[in-house]
């Protein structure tokens, strides 16, 4: 069984993808801030809370222990204690629930090492916003230098993680994951990134590094990324060797189509519109036609009109918001749906963003079913709010391949060559 920590757990693209797989595993911990993003994997991976073990809670109790985390509700700042004491008792009560049941210890700052489960693999796919190139606009201190002050910079929360873990001479997790996008890679980043290569390799840890697109996984979305597989070999030459030897002949960025070949568009989009909830959420996703948005209708990239998806066409990459320019794609109406005036076009529903970053429909249905009203015309997960968690999230399939390749490794050469040293032991 391998035992995973979840750092920047987001909705638990992770262990979906472990699910996915088949692989042997247990959540032993996660570390996420957000309280959307937490109620939300919660839901999605353990299903309906039952709120009895909270029932004799008062608010004042509730906001007592959760005052203690750095909880934020938009990824950017931590919420005060006024901002928790504004939040209704049911609303508290689910927060706390999912912070219980997932094992969560919420703020990758305050984290310490002795207080981390053993674990054989971390995952760490920190913020991306000061390494996109849409974030250059928003903050001219970018990246992920040490002294950039901004939120990519959480990278070096887990070398501090790593370094108290040989300080308390606790074993370091064998595999370490990182999710990120493509331009770490790049000239302004990329003596950063290195940096962070040479103090993984200084522990004793070998680094592959892909950059990887989802439509060659499987999914119609064009949402490339860089991932960083680290496997701890230390001095053990044979596992370097059987490391680097199994990373040439498995390499991902070799991965051709067919026999990976991506799944219609048509299987993402919900356009049966006799479907009342896909008609209700496509109205929703209808905005306005004014100024701002004739530009996104005639800028972005039509993937159906009516209900005729464009052939061999893909989703641009799943971003935090589709009511801008550009977007992941829009649905053009036509003349045989919603004939209302100043109604031409609609962006994608938080449902079919969801099923192009890889999750399953059920999933979907059952955050809309636990999306509990928190005050008036508000829900906890708004659809401003599950657009915003699919787009911070990872194509679930391109996961499953590298949790693949992890699990082969430890199979063929870790727990290979522990047999052999417990059948000489024996001998």
């Amino acid at each position: 069984m391998l035992k995973l920590i979840e750092t920047f757990s987001g909705i638990g693209s992770q262990v979906q993808a472990m699910k996915n797989s088949n692989i042997e595993h247990k959540v032993v911990a996660t570390v996420e801030w957000e309280i959307g993003a937490i109620y939300a994997y919660d839901i999605m991976h353990n299903g309906k809370q039952d709120l009895r073990a909270y029932r004799h809670h008062t608010k004042e109790s509730l906001i007592a222990i959760l005052e203690q985390y750095n909880l934020s509700s938009d990824g950017k700042n931590v919420l005060t204690s006024r901002a928790l004491s504004s939040m209704s008792v049911e609303l508290l009560k689910a927060v706390l629930c999912a912070i219980d049941r997932t094992n969560n210890l919420v703020d990758i700052k305050s984290v310490k090492a002795d207080e981390l489960p053993e674990a054989d693999i971390l995952t760490y796919s920190f913020p991306c916003q000061d390494l996109s190139v849409s974030g250059h606009w928003h903050n001219q201190t970018l990246g992920i230098a040490r002294d950039a002050n901004n939120r990519s910079t959480l990278l070096w929360e887990i070398e501090r993680l790593l370094i108290e873990y040989e300080a308390s001479e606790k074993s370091l997790p064998r595999y370490l994951l990182m999710e990120n996008v493509s331009n770490i890679l790049s000239k302004k980043h990329i003596g950063n990134f290195r940096e962070w290569l040479s103090f993984l390799e200084s522990l004793g840890y070998y680094n592959q590094v892909y950059t990887l697109n989802a439509k060659d996984f499987g999914i119609p979305q064009t949402r490339v990324r860089t991932y960083l597989i680290s496997v701890l070999v230390e001095d053990d030459i044979d596992k370097r060797q059987g490391v680097e030897e199994y990373f040439y002949l498995n390499n991902l960025t070799n991965i051709t189509l067919p026999p990976h070949k991506c799944q219609p568009l048509e299987k993402f989009l919900r356009l049966d519109y006799s479907h009342e909830v896909y008609k209700m959420e496509a109205l929703e996703s209808t905005p306005s036609f004014t100024k701002s948005r004739e530009k996104i209708f005639n800028l972005n990239r039509p993937l159906a009109f009516g209900k005729k998806v464009v052939e061999n066409e893909y989703a641009r990459t799943i971003t935090t918001k589709q009511d801008r320019h550009p977007n992941s794609g829009i649905i053009k109406y036509g003349k045989d749906y919603l004939t209302e005036k100043n109604k031409y076009y609609r962006n994608l529903t938080p449902r079919e963003c969801f099923l192009l970053m890889g999750f399953e429909e059920e999933q979907f249905d059952r955050l809309l079913k636990n999306n509990f009203v928190v005050r008036k015309n508000s829900n906890i997960l708004s659809q401003g709010k599950l657009i915003q968690l699919a787009g911070n999230s990872i194509v679930v399939p391109v996961l499953q391949a590298i949790f693949n390749q992890i699990s082969e490794i430890d199979e063929s050469i870790f727990k290979k060559k522990q047999k052999v040293i417990n059948e000489k032991v024996i001998i």
